[in-house]
C-alpha cells in the first residue's frame, strides 16, 4: 500500500455556518483572525498559516464537542483578550473549571472551551 503524502501537507480546517455575516464579524473582529476572501461557499480565513474555511450551509445542529480549537503559550493572557473582545466562556458540570473557566485535564493540559455564533464549541488550550 503506498501511502499519500497528507502528513506533510497543509492542513485545512471547515466549520459550518448559516449566517455569514455574522460569522465574519466573530472570527475576523472577535478572534482576530485574517480575512482572506470569500468564494460565495465559504468564508477562507487564515490562522498561523492554517486555512478555516466557514462554510455556509443550511440549517444545521452544532456537535456538543469541540469542533476546532487553538494552542496557546498563555492561556490566561489569551483568555483576558477574549473576554475584552466579549467572548463568554462555557461552564460544564463535573468539571473543576477555575475562575477564568479554564478546567485542567488530568494529564495538565489547562482548557478553556467558548461558542461561535452558530453554536460550534471551540476551545483554547494550553500545555
Amino acid at each position: 500500500m503506498t501511502k499519500a503524502d497528507l502528513a506533510s501537507a497543509k492542513l485545512v480546517a471547515f466549520l459550518p455556518t448559516n449566517d455569514a455575516e455574522r460569522a465574519r464579524v466573530f472570527y475576523e473582529n472577535r478572534l482576530g483572525l485574517t480575512f482572506r476572501g470569500d468564494d460565495s461557499f465559504a468564508l477562507i480565513f487564515e490562522a498561523n498559516g492554517t486555512t478555516l474555511r466557514i462554510v455556509r450551509v443550511g440549517n444545521f445542529t452544532p456537535p456538543p464537542f469541540t469542533a476546532l480549537g487553538w494552542q496557546v503559550a498563555d492561556i490566561e493572557g489569551t483568555v483576558a483578550r477574549l473576554r475584552e473582545n466579549g467572548i463568554t466562556f462555557q461552564k460544564y458540570s463535573g468539571l473543576e473549571q477555575d475562575n477564568s473557566d479554564v478546567w485542567t485535564s488530568p494529564g495538565g493540559t489547562r482548557v478553556v472551551w467558548f461558542l461561535d455564533p452558530d453554536g460550534n464549541v471551540l476551545s483554547i488550550s494550553q500545555g
